[in-house]
């Protein structure tokens, strides 16, 4: 009889299931992960094949990956033989052989029988970890295989310098890896050990087998014997000693440090073949007297010694014991920057304005006067065309030719596309119809139009403009640019559909649409290729959507710099690439540069804080784990063609050995620079974050003579910048046109200013030619005499803001704002010129953002500062009025009462027109009418104002001691756009020369 329940056995059966279910979920889980990672390898190898640099893919691929399997394997051969070795030389007769039983046992019991997959899971692991790391470390290894001779040796080990810079952080890496394996293999072989009897914790002390206390004492052994090679290698590592004065050996480097790492070398090479005898000679004392002759040793000879010479010899005796080694940095440091052929020229600056002849020098009447860190805003408002374009934050300098031919700085910009307007946000559109930027925009940087606006040269969409012609710009399209917002779009496609935006126009459909025809992108029109950037984006709709074809690309790392660190991971950017038209295409010149943090002698800053300043992109510069450099050169110009984002590399210093050791791993990538064609060579600057990390160095070492140094009386900063009220953050260098003294013409050039380490007195002014050419990367130093006080650019601004205050303020009318520009600093005449120009920001019209207009240039040399519409007027104050004073006072007396007198009615008419001003905007509706007629009658006022004025630019003191600086700056009332008579007509150019 039998008591089943029907259906039982089948019930019985079901938990069997499960155990089919779990490899099956594994197999699927192990398939989608190996897809997505095939997606982004393969994805990865066709952006590198449609760009052109395949073999960049393949090297550093086949490199990783043996990289990865070398240190994965060399790993699990050293810990899991030790482990293996270990289980071998487990007791014969068991744990019992020490009598007892022991904790381990129940460890031991449930490990046992699973022993062969916990180990090799274990292994597997391990050689993961162990392979990655070592496969991160790929640049370490291909500068060593491909290392290149400096052909210079260090002062004291003698060695080439490419075995600091190539081969001693190669071995390093090793000795970390050798370390690593040694203390994980002597850990793992002591559990195994244990687990298995091989020794036992239990009193008194511990209890070991012989061939455990063998294998234990070899591991050891050989751990002491690679701290014995550490020590050694250890030596060549004191050229980066930071212990003394500066980076470098060192005195106590070289007289204590040195001398105990060789003895502790010898020593710890003693201790381990103690530790080796301990295989021979059972028992503990060899090992035991091996470890504490190491620590003592450490301790004493290592520690205590160093510290009593650096004590006792060196600091009371500093200045003199490290002359030597400050001489060997100061050298080191000055070559490995790149400012060792900078020439200082003792520079007096006390210029006379009374006894310029300025008709003779009009070197400075075409000073660069678009502030580009301020006139985005005004590129933004008057050329932005529509919402869903832009313009960067900070614009860029470049030159030129002018109508006459000769060149002239530009501020340039490119009309990048931001995205499709929020209620069009889509992904269609976001993707495959707002594609791409149009334009470049151009104007003059020494003149504005009659309204304060930039002149511009090159506008529009379509582009117009005289800049057009002279430049032969044929493809305005912006496809690859700094502000991409999308990560990827899809153009190309079927040229009779034309589904791209191209730009706007004022008739017909209100738009222009267009076909991608470049080669910048991946070809997507296969399935299979659709299914990988699907995976790849997370995005479906590539594969079902209709407007994606045979003929579509799809383009990504769209940023200039982003695409140049993909081709070349070796380079390191500048924060500020600039566009420009070269042959009739917009490209995109990135400067980049080899680095290194292993220079020997040299010293050794954060590049972040070397190049952080108002005007740097953050973005680009943020702080890394190796920021810390010692070494760099402008090795490398990069191009990249906006529309169809080829990539080109030439070698621009093709005597730099990283460069140089970098092409032997990459070869073919970098083109000599004879390649570049003349019309790129003519857009070539000076790079602007190597200029910054020079003027930091050279802050401290212009200063050649040790002892000098080491007293830093003539240290230097870089000012803070005076434009900015209360500001900490240093002043942007700037591009314009200098002649420096002994030239003959003003050249394009970076410059900059110092400041005493104490004082806010001009210590320097610093130049760099910018221009391609004979003099290119010349740096300048004009050093201002020591015992005089020169007004440094701080000063210069408080001058300007005391002086002018009032006039300022009137302008500043309502919400307006006043805006202070770039200050320039140029030599001149055997002084210093500062040109500072002001901007007004305000609305141009109701709902539109407000931005900045030209309305004063100030100026200031010597003692004597003018303020006028445009740069010629207030040069003219300057100057003129200087040279037209007489020294008897009794001649002047009738002129100081006229001008107090005109002072006195100017001061009367602008007060008035204020009130008025007010009085029609407090209205109800604001007379705008009124308001317009008062502003013009204030515009006179000023401009009677500035011609009424003393040569001193002080009212006299029988005038009036009030001035319109009560004028308030800001006003609740709203504020209305200032008049624009010229804007019914074609603007007339007043230039700023």
């Amino acid at each position: 009889m039998s008591f089943r329940t029907p259906g039982a056995g089948r019930a019985m059966r079901l938990p069997r299931r499960p155990h089919l279910l779990v490899p099956v979920a594994i197999a699927l889980v192990a398939i989608v992960a190996l897809f997505f990672l095939f997606s982004g390898v393969y994805t990865d190898f066709l952006w590198f094949d449609a760009v052109g640099y395949t073999s960049v893919f393949s090297n550093v691929l086949l490199t990783q990956i043996l990289l990865f399997v070398v240190g994965g394997l060399l790993m699990v051969a050293i810990v899991g033989g030790n482990m293996m070795l270990a289980f071998r030389m487990r007791p014969m007769f068991g744990p019992s052989m020490f009598g007892g039983s022991s904790g381990a046992d129940r460890y031991r019991m449930a490990v046992d029988p699973h022993r062969k997959l916990i180990f090799w899971i274990g292994m597997a692991v391990l050689a993961l970890f162990a392979g990655s790391t070592m496969a991160g470390q790929w640049e370490i290894w291909l500068q060593f295989v491909n290392a290149t001779p400096f052909n210079d040796v260090d002062p004291l080990f003698g060695m080439d310098k490419s075995f600091f810079v190539f081969t001693h952080p190669f071995l390093r890496m090793l000795l970390t890896f050798l370390f690593t394996a040694v203390v994980i293999s002597t850990a793992m072989a002591a559990i195994v050990h244990y687990l298995y009897g091989g020794f036992r914790f239990q009193s008194p002390g511990v209890h070991a087998s012989r061939a455990a206390r063998a294998h234990l004492s070899v591991l050891v052994g050989v751990f002491v014997l690679l701290k014995a090679v550490a020590y050694w290698i250890d030596r060549f590592g004191l050229v980066f000693s930071d212990r003394g004065f500066v980076h470098g050996a060192s005195f106590t480097d070289v007289n204590a440090v040195l001398p105990a790492k060789n003895i502790l070398a010898i020593i710890s090479l003693i201790c381990a073949l103690l530790f080796f005898a301990g295989v021979i000679r059972p028992g503990g004392m060899l090992p035991g007297v091996a470890f504490g002759l190491l620590v003592l040793s450490a301790v004493l000879i290592g520690g205590v010694y160093p510290a009593l010479v650096e004590q006792f010899q060196v600091r009371p005796n500093q200045q003199a014991r490290e002359a030597a080694f400050i001489s060997r940095n100061i050298e080191a440091t000055r070559k490995a920057y790149g400012v060792d052929k900078s020439e200082v020229i003792d520079y007096n600056a006390q210029g006379d304005p009374g006894k310029v002849d300025f008709n003779s020098d009009s070197s400075i009447s075409g000073v660069r006067l678009l502030d580009p860190n301020l006139v985005s805003k005004t590129y933004q408002q008057r050329q932005r065309i529509r919402g869903f374009y832009d313009f960067p934050d900070q614009l860029d300098v470049d030159r030129y030719r002018d109508s006459a031919g000769s060149m002239r700085d530009t501020v340039v910009g490119v009309r990048e596309l931001i995205g499709p307007p929020r209620e069009q946000d889509n992904w269609i559109n976001r993707h495959l119809v707002y594609t791409h930027g149009y334009g470049i925009v151009a104007a003059p940087g020494n003149k504005v139009d009659s309204e304060g606006l930039p002149d511009f040269e090159v506008k529009d969409m379509p582009v117009t403009g005289p800049l057009v012609d002279r430049t032969g710009l044929k493809e305005p399209r912006i496809y690859f640019g700094e502000n991409s917002s999308t990560e990827y779009v899809i153009a190309g496609g079927d040229p009779k559909v034309r589904q791209e935006l191209d730009y706007p126009e004022s008739g017909g459909t209100g738009q222009e649409n267009t076909t991608y025809q470049g080669k910048g992108g991946v070809a997507i029109g296969s399935f299979f290729n659709r299914m990988l950037y699907a995976a790849k984006y997370s995005e479906i709709n590539l594969l079902l959507s209709g407007d994606v074809n045979e003929k579509s690309q799809i383009l990504y790392v769209r940023n200039p710099r982003e695409r140049i660190e993909k081709v070349a991971p070796f380079l390191r950017m500048d924060a500020n690439p600039y566009p420009a038209v070269v042959d009739g295409r917009v490209v995109w010149i990135v400067d980049a540069y080899t680095l290194s943090n292993d220079y020997p002698y040299s010293q050794s800053r954060s590049f972040g804080d070397m190049v952080r300043d108002t005007a740097t992109d953050t973005r680009a510069i943020a702080q890394q784990p190796r920021d810390h450099i010692n070494y760099i050169r402008n090795s490398v110009k990069a191009t990249v063609d906006a529309y169809d984002g080829t990539v080109n590399l030439y070698a621009w210093d093709s005597q730099d050995p990283l460069l140089k050791t970098w092409s032997k791993a990459f070869p073919g990538i970098v083109k000599p620079a004879a390649q570049m064609s003349p019309d790129l060579r003519s857009h070539l600057r000076y790079p602007e974050d190597l200029f910054k990390v020079q003027r930091d160095v050279l802050a401290r070492y212009h200063i050649e003579d040790a002892r000098a140094f080491y007293g830093g009386q003539d240290f230097w900063n870089v000012p803070n910048d005076p434009s900015l009220s209360d500001s900490d953050v240093k002043q942007p260098p700037y591009f314009l046109s200098v002649k420096m003294p002994g030239t003959s013409a003003p050249s394009f050039s970076l410059t900059t200013t110092f400041v005493p380490r104490q004082g806010p007195n001009l210590a320097a002014f610093m130049a760099v030619d910018a221009t391609d050419g004979g003099d290119y990367g010349k740096l300048r130093i004009l050093r201002m005499p020591s015992n005089t006080t020169i007004p440094g650019p701080g000063q210069v601004q408080n001058n300007f803001t005391n002086k002018f205050s009032g006039e300022l303020n009137l302008l500043g009318l309502g919400n307006a704002k006043i805006r202070y520009g770039n200050l320039l600093t140029l030599p001149f005449a055997n002084g210093l010129v500062y040109v500072e120009p002001v901007y007004v920001q305000t609305a141009a019209a109701s709902g539109q953002e407000p931005y900045p207009i030209l309305r004063r240039v100030l100026v200031a040399y010597g003692n004597k500062v003018g303020s006028h519409d445009t740069l010629a007027g207030a040069l003219e104050q300057v100057f003129e009025g200087a040279a037209a004073q007489q020294p008897n006072n009794q001649q002047q007396k009738p002129t100081e009462t006229n001008q107090a007198a005109q002072l006195n009615a100017a001061i009367d008419e602008a007060r008035k027109a204020y009130d008025d001003a007010k009085k029609a905007l407090s209205a109800d509706p604001p007379n705008w009418v009124e308001y317009g007629k008062a502003q013009q009658r204030l515009q006179d006022a000023l401009n009677r104002l500035q011609s009424a004025k003393p040569s001193t630019a002080t009212p006299p003191a029988t005038g009036p001691t009030t001035t319109p600086s009560a004028a308030p700056t800001t006003s609740t009332t709203p504020t209305a756009p200032p008049p624009t008579p010229a804007s019914t007509g074609s603007p007339s150019t007043s230039a700023a020369s």
